[in-house]
């Protein structure tokens, strides 16, 4: 299926799509007075349960502890595909100290722990939620300050630069201090967008990723790291006693690749787990966010000069999330479909070995449109 298909399932699936006017809450990333502004739409699907599949015994973060509470704020977002059902996969939107920019971030927990009776979302959840706490407070560049202001005043700006390694490593270090996590491990992919200068900077480990769009061509997409196939790099934490888990990958941080681009008005970053890329070509995301966005530019040219700015944010963010629900729907229909060639049978292909059709995965989408001040 090429991105011909996709825009025919696009034009279809545009009747569910989010009317300007919608009842949805969408939360605005925008970072005005700077020159950049982020609009973030995020969504999910977790794969169906196998009855054949291993049974674990999970026993989830409690509602009232941190990291429960902030999962289900995370998992309360609008999300038409699949509800609160993310599966193995979690992510993060945070805004960066005083909306300097923000942090995003996806996680695939790896699903080969189940055998073992771990529950692999737990890693996963808690790998987000330490990133997430220690972007909070963090900048995505040198912390900005007054260069009116005196010395002494500027050195007691609050808080500290971070890039996606530094927080990708004090989070890693996070899990490892959790106790409710005894065991695990999972992919990951974090990324800062800085609204002063629109910056864009990365760490990847592992086969989930992301890639930018911009006039409806990608101009970067993110490559997997794998030991072998379909046996992704992944940050672990192993039981008391590893003897039982002597096979286990064991990776760190400092393995993960690294990227710094800037980013330009229009652009389109798509961050993602594997569930996306192993069912839906690069060119079909391309052909689903462009139908979707002149979808959208037909919309606002109804919308009149009274509160034309105010209309124009809440359509950005409007359209960022139809594009994340119309890519998680659209990878949701490839996978259950054995007669279409899938990126997942072409890289088995490559390996000698034989697949047919898509891999049933939970996916998770990120989709962040980028707009500069002109």
């Amino acid at each position: 299926m090429n991105s011909s298909c996709a825009a025919t399932f696009v034009r279809s699936a545009s009747r569910k799509s989010v009317a300007l006017s919608g009842p949805k809450q969408i939360r605005s990333y925008s970072s005005l007075p700077r020159p950049y502004r982020f609009h973030v739409g995020t969504s999910w699907a977790g794969k169906p349960h196998d009855p054949r599949g291993p049974r674990v015994k999970s026993s989830p973060f409690p509602p009232d502890s941190p990291i429960g509470k902030w999962r289900d704020q995370m998992l309360s977002k609008p999300n038409a595909p699949a509800g609160k059902h993310i599966g193995e996969d979690f992510f993060y939107v945070q805004d960066m100290r005083e909306k300097s920019g923000i942090s995003l971030g996806v996680a695939d927990g790896v699903g080969g722990w189940t055998e073992s009776g771990v529950d692999p979302s737990l890693f996963s959840q808690a790998l987000m939620y330490h990133a997430h706490r220690y972007s909070k407070a963090a900048w995505p560049g040198e912390p900005e300050v007054d260069p009116t202001q005196e010395y002494e005043e500027r050195e007691q700006v609050e808080g500290w630069e971070l890039t996606p390694l530094e927080c990708l490593e004090s989070a890693y270090g996070g899990v490892l201090r959790e106790r409710n996590v005894l065991a695990g491990s999972s992919t990951a992919c974090v990324l800062t967008l800085n609204a002063s200068n629109g910056l864009l900077r990365a760490a990847n480990l592992g086969d989930s990723g992301f890639l930018v769009i911009r006039a409806s061509s990608v101009i970067y997409q993110q490559r997997s790291q794998t030991h072998f196939f379909n046996c992704p790099k992944q940050l672990s934490k192993l039981p008391t006693s590893p003897k039982r888990f002597s096979r286990a990958c064991v990776d760190n941080p400092s393995d993960a690749d690294l990227c710094e681009m800037k980013l330009r008005h229009g652009d389109i970053v798509i961050a993602y787990t594997d569930g996306l890329s192993d069912n839906v070509f690069p060119a079909e995301m391309v052909a689903i966010c462009s139908l979707v966005a002149r979808q959208f530019q037909l919309s606002k040219r109804t919308i009149t000069s009274v509160g034309e700015q105010e209309a124009e944010q809440v359509s950005e963010d409007l359209e960022a999330q139809a594009m994340a629900e119309r890519i998680v729907d659209y990878a949701r229909m490839c996978m259950f479909n054995h007669k279409r060639v899938s990126p997942f049978e072409r890289a088995a292909a490559r390996e000698g070995m034989y697949f047919r059709g898509g891999k049933v995965d939970d996916v998770t989408v990120i989709v962040t449109i980028v707009q500069e001040a002109i």
